[in-house]
């Protein structure tokens, strides 16, 4: 109480008394009914700045910093007191003002509040702690090392190799499994120190929609183990892989419908609204066919025969439920027009369900010879050549239309290229991961019909996707730096479509 009666009192009244010239005649202060609501009559002085009182951590100057329960009345209804009340623009407490999202959506506010350009200013409006930013590290990280899991499963299928080239591969499939466990960490100390941000993150109408991103990342891992480490760890790390690829299938299964059943389940979606990103929650079924595809080359028949079927069949359960989000993407962008420039990347997410098809019906098919029992439908090389010949030509279709959506997405950003034109969201490793499916599926297409054009191109194109890889990790490190992600308001985890994000339960302290 003292402290708010000392920021009324002009300075000059608590000015030592000087012998050489007369007090000041004592100001009053005044009454708690005669304030005004002026900027001082809602800010502190701390340090030598007027700070709002609603931006100091309790016990700051002897302030109790104002909570939601204290204006909430038993009616139900809530009043704020004419001292807690915020300047003109400020949020109130109630809306979940913060400093930075202060910073955020009133960068005016260093003039209204009259604050210097001291450090204390700048760590109560531009910086925050590191628990803090840790906060808004969401899902969508995991898209991180799905791109780099897809990398090195496309330098494992390049059919021209040179020296060098599996080594390449071995050090992208290494930094993933690196990658994948700093995910792990960071969003497991998310949810320790922020635990209210683990039911909003399966709430938040786009954040849930990566939380698939883990499994599929998961999935990519066993299957680069299954490319690279047999011919080094030996035949029984198959053994471990064969346990874990119906681990991966069960999850699969679960992600992708529990997903699917908490968003129809929670929120009501628009067609204008509507993007690729929708397909997301497919995308760890369409891991499990190429999987079962590796797998099949080198495990003995009676497995392999069961990694098949069952790869196959989830496999289809992913294209499937892709292609009918396809029919809503076309009558979306028919009715309302290309996306918003900041979610354009996310189209490209529409190339890896026909991607990955391909490439795992194809390889699927190339192992059925030795995977099928002894008289499999009255003649089980016969049905090994039917079932090749007609997987290559069915695939011929899905890969035109994996082509197809990759020019419409590749188009669709003719406007967005510029400076300031787009700010980096973790949605841009979409530019890498979809299409290493179709990096992949392009070389199983020119092994299929024996194209060395088409393998031609396709390692043209995987030159390509190494090098978009790194600009992409490049910008991502940029943007951590100027603060466009892992900050308030600015990532997957902001308000959107009716979404508050739950109010942080301790306050920063300055």
């Amino acid at each position: 109480m003292t402290s708010a009666v000392m920021a009324f009192i002009p300075s000059q009244a608590i000015l030592p008394v000087s012998p050489l010239r007369p007090a000041a005649p004592p100001q009053p202060v005044p009454r708690e009914d005669e304030k005004e609501g002026t900027l001082q009559d809602d800010t502190t002085v701390y340090r030598g700045m007027y700070i709002p009182n609603h931006m100091l951590s309790p016990g700051q100057n002897g302030y109790q910093a104002p909570t939601i329960e204290d204006y909430q009345v038993q009616n139900g209804g809530s009043t704020t007191p004419n001292s807690a009340r915020p300047p003109n623009g400020v949020a109130p407490p109630n809306d979940h003002s913060t400093p930075n999202s202060l910073h955020h959506r009133l960068p005016h506010i260093r003039d209204q509040v009259n604050l210097s350009t001291t450090s204390l200013a700048r760590s109560i409006l531009d910086e925050l702690h590191w628990r803090e930013r840790l906060r808004h590290y969401t899902w969508t990280f995991f898209t991180m090392t799905m791109a780099t899991g897809g990398i090195s499963n496309v330098l494992y299928n390049v059919p021209f190799r040179f020296r060098g080239l599996e080594a390449i591969g071995i050090i992208f499939f290494l930094l993933n499994i690196v990658l994948f466990i700093f995910n792990i960490v960071m969003i497991s100390l998310r949810f320790y120190f922020h635990p209210e941000t683990f039911k909003a993150s399966f709430l938040h109408p786009t954040e849930r929609l990566f939380i698939p991103a883990a499994v599929v990342s998961f999935g990519t891992i066993l299957l680069n183990i299954s490319q690279f480490g047999p011919s080094h760890a030996g035949d029984w790390l198959n053994d471990v892989v064969v346990v874990l690829f119906w681990v991966d299938a069960g999850l699969a299964l679960i992600a992708s419908m529990g997903v699917y059943l908490i968003m129809w389940s929670t929120a009501s979606f628009t067609i204008e609204n509507m993007t690729p990103i929708w397909i997301f929650p497919a995308y760890p079924l369409l891991i499990i066919g190429p999987h079962a595809a590796v797998l099949s080359q080198t495990l003995e028949q009676r497995r392999a025969f069961d990694i098949i079927v069952g790869g196959f069949t989830l496999q289809g359960i992913g294209f499937m439920v892709s292609l009918m989000i396809y029919s809503a993407f076309i009558y979306r962008l028919m009715t309302q027009r290309l996306p918003q420039a900041s979610t354009r990347p996310g189209m490209f997410v529409s190339v890896g369900p026909c991607g990955f098809t391909v490439a795992a019906v194809i390889g699927m098919a190339e192992g059925a010879q030795r995977a099928l029992p002894p008289d499999f439908m009255g003649n089980t090389p016969m049905s090994a050549m039917i079932l090749k010949v007609v997987s290559a030509w069915m695939s011929l279709w899905i890969w035109g239309l994996a082509f197809w959506f990759f020019f419409i997405s590749v188009g669709a950003h003719w406007s967005c290229v510029g400076p300031h034109k787009m700010v980096f969201t973790m949605t841009w490793y979409s530019y890498v991961f979809p299409n290493t499916a179709l990096v992949t599926s392009t070389f199983a297409i020119g092994k299929a019909f024996n194209s060395r054009a088409i393998q031609i191109i396709g390692c043209v194109m995987t030159a390509i996707l190494i090098l978009t890889w790194f600009f992409v990790v490049g910008m991502m490190v940029r943007a951590i730096m100027l603060k466009q992600i892992l900050w308030p308001q600015k990532g997957e985890d902001k308000d959107e479509g009716g979404f508050k994000a739950p109010r942080p339960n301790r306050r920063i302290s300055v």
